[in-house]
């Protein structure tokens, strides 16, 4: 039997899918800065002199590196609560897991970059007075936050379609929206493609313009 496709439904369904968009967006942008941010401390841990933070911080890189993202949402909203004796909303639940889970690879990251300088950086800032805290921010940093930039943008980059998974939780970003519309108007085909389309065209810019930056950073190496 031959298929009919109802194109009309798929422009029908763009306003809802935009509204996902929004959701997506949320996320995306502030689970991607709540990443860099807990995963640059996560990585100062496990680069100190301190055996206790060295190995907590291995522990959190390990745990949520190894423990599937999906895991971590559902644990969050339903078990989470049960020791802070307080229900997450699936919006505020799925945050905490999507951030968090993305700061053990934003640690990685971090640590890879910093343990990339010669030692002999770190040996002339010391010659000069330098503290270690003095050393990271004035002379290491600068120099291999370029070597960086490329992972930092794929992170980005896996972390946009990781949101999806928040629709396990009924977060109405635009996987949810997608679904919904499917169980609306018994047309799957029509609304899981324009959903796949509408993912496409929101993360592919990102994709081309962080395999554009790695060229040109690594034209310059």
């Amino acid at each position: 039997m031959e298929y009919q496709w109802d194109f009309a439904l798929m422009w029908t369904s763009l306003p809802v899918l935009v509204r996902g968009v929004g959701v997506m967006a949320q996320l995306w942008v502030g689970c991607f800065v709540a990443g860099l941010a807990i995963g640059f401390l996560v990585c100062l841990m496990r680069l100190s002199h301190s055996r206790v933070l060295g190995a907590a911080a291995s522990a959190w890189v390990e745990v949520f590196r190894n423990v599937p993202a999906l895991i971590q949402l559902i644990w969050f909203f339903y078990a989470f609560p049960v020791l802070i004796d307080t229900q997450l909303t699936p919006f505020v639940a799925a945050f905490i897991g999507i951030a968090l889970n993305t700061s053990a690879y934003c640690a990685e990251i971090f640590r890879a970059g910093i343990q990339s300088m010669e030692t002999g950086q770190w040996e002339g800032a010391a010659a000069l007075g330098m503290t270690r805290r003095q050393a990271m921010r004035r002379i290491i940093l600068p120099q291999v936050f370029h070597r960086m930039i490329p992972a930092f943008t794929n992170r980005g980059v896996e972390l946009a379609k990781v949101t999806s998974l928040a629709s396990v939780l009924s977060v109405h970003e635009l996987m949810y929206q997608g679904r919904l519309l499917s169980a609306t108007y018994y047309r799957p085909l029509e609304i899981f493609t324009a959903v796949a389309l509408t993912y496409f065209v929101v993360i592919y810019p990102f994709s081309y313009a962080s395999h554009r930056l790695e060229q040109r950073l690594g034209s310059r190496l």
